[in-house]
């Protein structure tokens, strides 16, 4: 598998100073020692906050030439490039710095503007083979000239190759799923979704105890207490030799909480990402979803990373947030991580069930893709350094399906499902659960 070429734009090593510290306030406070805060702006993503420290005029700032201490980040595929490079205007990364703690009030910012810094993108240089540095030093924070605050920042460009990936329809009509490069599509995986009232395997891959103990303890998490369920749905995803590679399974029924017809935060549902393992099932992650209050259409989740696969595991969560249908669920813990091209760690759980070394990835650990996508499937982006043999890239595209089937068990119980999703639609096929 060929990766498409990305850039990630990677800002930080924030550091803010005053000049010589003014009168104190009535309260006896330096303005200078008031928490700061930026925000930082890139043509039409979504804004990123970040904290600044403070450091006196006589401290200098410690740079990172080869890495940087990342504050936000932006990432850009090749289409986006090569549009931005033959824009009339250079693109411009604007970061807008405040006095006081971040947050809003009644929809405003409870911080003081003081002022803007901004930092052209020459996106014409070979970024996405060799990177670039569009900045790394001081800078005078608005218009005060001598009195003005100064900021340090890093901003630099850094390849971010991705293997892309698209379901060729909705997860639940069990579709292909092809590797996409450019204008090129070739199917690499397949998938089948099917409905279970037990929890039982019908794979090549048999149960041990041990998954069994692991599905059955999850299942239980929910007392069936209710007759209004979402459960027993799985999707299993195999490679062309028809092998199955990776499996979403949800182990939790999606219920409404007593007395409404909504999934909450409270009692949420929940699916076991597996990878197969001497010749078992072995739990890789775990997804938990439900509505968020207020909202008909807001999916909140939580995903845990599970890196010894066994029934005492504790898991790292990975992505706690929530997302609208057609917006991206995202996996990017790289932000306050020292972070530069090579430095992430590329440990990979290959498919002998190795897990030992997956603790690391909550370093760098990057993943995007598609929830509810209209007219077709997920959409999946996975950083490079995460995928070394087939079950890799299968356990990311289990997990896009997981998340973007949430979004159906989410729904408002006095909404119809699709047909697909109903008890008694389907019979057989080759899911987990």
């Amino acid at each position: 598998m060929d990766p498409c070429p990305f850039v990630r734009i990677v800002v930080g090593n924030l550091a803010l100073k005053f000049p010589n510290p003014s009168k104190p306030t009535f309260s006896g406070v330096h303005a200078a020692s008031s928490p700061c805060y930026c925000k930082i702006k890139f043509k039409n993503f979504t804004s990123q906050t970040a904290t600044i420290p403070l450091i006196s005029t006589t401290s200098p700032h410690p740079d990172h030439p080869n890495s940087i201490l990342q504050s936000a980040a932006f990432t850009l595929p090749h289409s986006a490039i090569l549009k931005l490079s033959k824009s009339k205007t250079t693109p411009v990364l604007k970061i807008d710095v405040y006095k006081g703690k971040s947050g809003s009030t009644l929809g405003l910012n409870s911080g003081k503007l003081l002022g803007r810094v901004s930092v052209p993108l020459d996106l014409n240089c070979g970024l996405e083979s060799k990177g670039a540095v569009f900045k790394n030093g001081w800078v005078a924070v608005g218009d005060g000239g001598g009195k003005a605050a100064q900021m340090y920042v890093s901003v630099k460009a850094e390849p971010d190759p991705r293997f892309v990936f698209e379901f060729g329809g909705e997860p639940e009509c069990s579709p292909l799923v092809f590797q996409v490069q450019g204008s090129f599509k070739q199917p690499v995986f397949t998938c089948k979704f099917s409905l279970r009232d037990n929890f039982r395997s019908r794979s090549s891959i048999s149960e041990s105890s041990m998954s069994r103990t692991w599905l059955s303890s999850f299942g239980q998490e929910q007392k069936e207490s209710s007759t209004k369920e979402r459960k027993g749905w799985s999707i299993t995803i195999h490679d062309l030799s028809g092998s199955p590679v990776a499996a979403a399974s949800m182990v939790t029924p999606f219920v409404p909480t007593p007395g409404s017809d909504r999934v909450s935060r409270t009692n949420p549902g929940a699916w076991l990402i597996l990878r197969p393992g001497d010749a078992t099932w072995k739990p890789w992650g775990r997804l938990e979803a439900w509505l968020e209050r207020g909202s008909t259409n807001t999916l909140g989740y939580r995903f845990d990373l599970l890196p010894d696969a066994t029934a005492s595991s504790v898991g790292t969560t990975l992505a706690a947030s929530s997302l609208k249908k057609g917006e991206r669920f995202q996996l990017d813990n790289s932000s306050n991580m020292l972070s530069a091209t090579g430095a992430s760690p590329s440990i990979s759980p290959k498919g002998s069930g190795d897990y030992s070394g997956w603790h690391e990835l909550r370093r760098g650990f990057v993943m995007s893709a598609t929830a509810g996508r209209k007219g077709g499937g997920p959409e999946v982006e996975v950083g490079v350094k995460h995928v070394s043999c087939t079950e890799d890239a299968a356990a990311f595209v289990a997990l896009a399906a997981a998340v973007d089937l949430s979004v159906d068990a989410c729904k408002l119980f006095t909404r119809k499902l699709r047909k697909e999703l109903q008890a008694g639609q389907q019979q057989g096929g080759y899911g987990v659960v």
